[in-house]
């Protein structure tokens, strides 16, 4: 006897399997991901099945509860550990909320500070979120949407970085080595973005603008 209802739902995992995958692959490695961002292919359901079967079929890498990442891989360690920003962006979701890196975070990607810290804090307009990877924790903290104002600019990290460092330790070594390290266009966007500083890093903001002092190596082609 035929039940055509039975060969439709036998079939069914394998073509969400299949969708879901595709998607991932296109994304290409480093991708991390919630089920979420599948909920117009299938049931929510349906979903966390089929990230469970890749997952365990070692295609996919579960990070955390309803967290996953198509891992980047070393050629000699294997899979490495995603991008705290690549987190971040997957617990924000697809919502049209920002986020921001802060405190040690911000001032380690701008090469302030050694510090990794274990737990990175992002701020957010979305709800407040927090996920455990190993020791590592990821945090999204929301935060008045004056501190936004600059999210996802170069001078929204460079205000954190900032806020986190403080008045009394930002010294002059710092103010160049932001310098080196933004590009022209960076560096003019912090004049742009004054207005939504404290008045002691807005001043800073504007030394930093200034183009660096010239190396050793410049001086001597000079000559």
């Amino acid at each position: 006897m035929y039940f055509p209802d039975i060969m439709v739902a036998k079939r069914q995992p394998h073509s969400i399997d299949t969708k879901v995958i595709s998607r991932i692959y296109g994304k290409g490695r480093g991708y991390v991901f919630t089920p979420a961002d599948f909920v117009d292919l299938a049931s929510q359901g349906t979903v966390h099945q089929a990230l469970s079967r890749h997952a365990r079929a070692g295609t996919i890498r579960k990070l955390a509860r309803g967290l996953y990442d198509y891992p980047r891989q070393n050629p000699k360690l294997g899979p490495v550990p995603p991008y705290d920003e690549d987190i971040a962006k997957a617990l924000n979701g697809r919502h049209s909320t920002r986020i921001q890196a802060s405190g040690a975070h911000a001032a380690n990607r701008l090469g302030l500070s050694t510090q990794v810290p274990m737990r990175t804090v992002f701020l957010t307009d979305g709800p407040t979120r927090k996920v455990q990877i190993g020791r590592r924790q990821i945090v999204l903290k929301n935060t008045a949407l004056r501190q936004m104002a600059t999210a996802g600019r170069v001078s929204g990290t460079v205000i954190q970085a900032m806020r986190w460092i403080g008045q009394r330790q930002f010294d002059e070594p710092m103010v160049e080595t932001l310098r080196r390290r933004l590009s022209d266009a960076d560096r003019q966007l912090l004049l742009k973005d004054l207005r939504y500083a404290p008045a002691w890093i807005a001043k800073v903001m504007r030394e930093v603008a200034q183009p660096p002092a010239p190396t050793s190596a410049t001086k001597s082609r000079k000559r």
